[in-house]
């Protein structure tokens, strides 16, 4: 048997003739140049965290200058609107059980006459609690103007409330808290994930399906040379893609980049190159292009959407699943992402995600040439 050294000249001739076929295919070059940046602004639009003009339901039994001050203050905040209801009903639950309202705001009669007697005032907020994600939000906005309303309004009155601990919150590297600054990072790790994982999948699955691959395998080129060779047209219409998605999150949503540009982009080419390696993994067992797709749906799509720290907070996750997300590369990239954005992050700050990428980098590689030669064997 006959061992040929690795060549990065075979590579590079596989590369040129990958090359020419991306080319000739415009639905390669649609997916990936043009479906990044028109995934990145709708989500980045349509994906919205915060809550606005929630129907808040009035019920003020003191009728005073302050007591309207103090409702007028959720009104004048772009989270709360008056809901419509029924001047009749005496009920404050009633509103949020017919879905009039989500929240009620209930202000008792001598609201103003306490709170001017320094004996502190007290109103009362009922929140649905049926949807937990939302009830959150609002007890957030309430407790915010509250706070708003303690220093703002009753300090120009000379009212001072009594209390024991003052606290001041601030926000950190988001101080709006924007939800775009928030999701189109992590928007950029669940589009790259699904276009390299699905470029190399459908591309050499169709190969495979025509028969094209067969002439491939005819050549001297060792298995890592082909799977080398296949990869890096993808890696560099990988960084395009990466390259048009940062553009549409600086310029369309204007969200900051205060990190390292070095980290960011190896971050973007080894992460592009674990989900490269994994569609190619997901090719060479399949050969077919929708069992490609339907394999492509369950380890890209699902896992960097789910599993990834996008929507759902790793640290809220059960013991297994937070253990499960560390073979994941969308988990490290994500937070490499957040990181580089928002908290002006460099080589030194992301150590462990970087050394997770390489890792499972290395392995995926790895896996697509021992499965591809051991295809070629049989």
């Amino acid at each position: 048997m006959i061992r040929r050294e690795f060549k990065f000249r075979r590579a590079r001739a596989i590369a040129r003739k990958e090359v020419m076929h991306i080319l000739r295919d415009p639905f390669t070059m649609i997916v990936a140049l043009v479906i990044p940046v028109f995934l990145t602004i709708m989500f980045g639009f349509a994906i919205d965290f915060d809550m606005k003009d929630v129907h808040l339901a009035v019920f003020d039994s003191d009728v005073s200058q302050t007591s309207r001050d103090t409702y007028r203050t959720f009104i004048n905040s772009e989270y709360f609107e008056i809901a419509k209801i029924d001047p009749l009903i005496k009920d404050p639950t009633l509103p949020l059980s017919r879905e009039q309202a989500k929240i009620s705001l209930v202000i008792p009669h001598g609201f103003e006459q306490d709170l001017m007697n320094g004996r502190g005032a007290r109103a009362q907020v009922l929140v649905d609690g049926a949807d937990n994600s939302s009830a959150g939000l609002i007890v957030g906005y309430v407790s915010g103007i509250l706070q708003r309303l303690n220093q703002d309004y009753l300090k120009a009155e000379g009212i001072v409330p009594p209390k024991n601990v003052g606290m001041t919150t601030r926000y950190l590297f988001n101080p709006e808290q924007t939800s775009s600054w928030f999701i189109v990072p992590g928007l950029s790790t669940v589009i790259l994930a699904i276009l390299s994982i699905l470029l190399t999948s459908l591309t050499i699955a169709r190969e495979w399906e025509t028969g094209s691959m067969e002439l491939l395998l005819s050549t001297p080129a060792r298995p890592a040379e082909i799977i080398l060779g296949k990869m890096l047209p993808y890696i560099f219409l990988g960084f395009v893609a990466m390259s048009f998605i940062y553009l549409a999150a600086r310029l369309v949503f204007g969200i900051p980049f205060t990190g390292s540009y070095l980290a960011y982009i190896a971050a973007s080419l080894l992460f592009i190159g674990n989900y490269l390696s994994m569609g190619l993994f997901i090719s060479i067992v399949a050969k077919n292009q929708q069992v490609a797709m339907q394999m492509s749906i369950l380890a890209g799509y699902m896992p960097s959407i789910l599993l990834s720290g996008f929507i759902f907070s790793i640290e809220n996750m059960d013991r297994f699943w937070r253990i499960f997300t560390m073979i994941l590369p969308a988990r490290w990239y994500m937070t490499i992402c957040r990181a580089c954005y928002l908290k002006g992050a460099g080589f030194a700050d992301l150590i462990v995600p970087f050394a997770a990428l390489i890792i499972l980098g290395t392995f995926l590689f790895t896996a697509a040439v021992k499965k591809f030669k051991g295809t070629l064997e049989k």
